[in-house]
């Protein structure tokens, strides 16, 4: 078991919900069509498959998916959608769960290499990808740029969605290299939820050390699954690293 905190039951029963905006055709077609390349003709595993937002869609392309998923309550989501034969999910951790076979691809998406909470352990995610990958295949991670340079001297917190429904932001802890993500959502009765999930955040070139460390070469880093080129304004990257044939 890793640190990673585990989604309940009622948090995963309303995740495909709360997170129809990141799975419309605009955002999710270029992520599916950047993944889709990469994969080729072969086999793709997703560490943090969760209800298959990303690898449900993937598979109808013809790309043959494997998930890991860490949460048996988000497997159970996934389920729903789509049988064991089409898309096998094995319940475990990221870190050190293996699957059988090797694949051209290992992708780990939406920022959920931050869900391991400590650098050991996502170096052992880098070496796990690389343990299921065969010789030439990639893994491929997005991730949000730390913004600690909106964090003027004094202030710990930095908001990221302000909106009718949802109000959040991230509050860092700069030694420890972690920040938790506070979120308060108005449910229909009118009522606010607050929930609650921490998170270690890693720079780009911290994890292009994790990669070197797992015998795996950057490839290509860009700013957005379009190909946007990164930048030090980008938010985000989807970096891809490849294992050596």
């Amino acid at each position: 078991m890793t640190s990673s905190e585990l989604w309940t039951r009622e948090a995963a029963d309303r995740y495909d919900a709360e997170e129809t905006g990141s799975s419309s055709a605009a955002v999710l077609g270029p992520a599916l069509a950047f993944l889709a390349e990469l994969a080729g003709d072969g086999r793709a595993l997703e560490f943090a498959v969760g209800t298959g937002r990303v690898a449900v869609p993937l598979r109808e392309r013809g790309v043959p998916v494997a998930g890991i998923e860490l949460s048996e309550h988000m497997a159970a989501v996934l389920r729903r959608k789509v049988d064991e034969d089409t898309l096998p999910v094995t319940v475990g951790d990221m870190a050190t769960t293996v699957v059988p076979g090797e694949f051209t691809l290992v992708y780990l998406v939406y920022n959920t290499i931050t869900n391991l909470l400590t650098q050991d352990e996502q170096v052992e995610c880098f070496r796990n990808a690389a343990r299921h990958l065969a010789p030439g295949g990639r893994f491929v991670v997005e991730l949000g740029v730390p913004p600690l340079r909106f964090l003027p001297p004094g202030q710990l917190a930095v908001p990221f969605d302000v909106s009718e429904r949802h109000a959040a932001f991230d509050t860092f802890d700069l030694v420890e290299q972690t920040l938790v993500s506070h979120h308060f959502t108005r449910d229909d009765d009118g009522r606010y939820r607050r929930d609650l999930s921490r998170h270690r955040y890693a720079w780009p070139a911290e994890l292009d050390l994790m990669a070197r460390i797992a015998g795996l070469e950057l490839e290509r880093r860009v700013a957005e699954w379009d190909g946007t080129p990164f930048t030090q304004d980008s938010t985000k990257h989807i970096s891809v690293w490849r294992k050596p044939t």
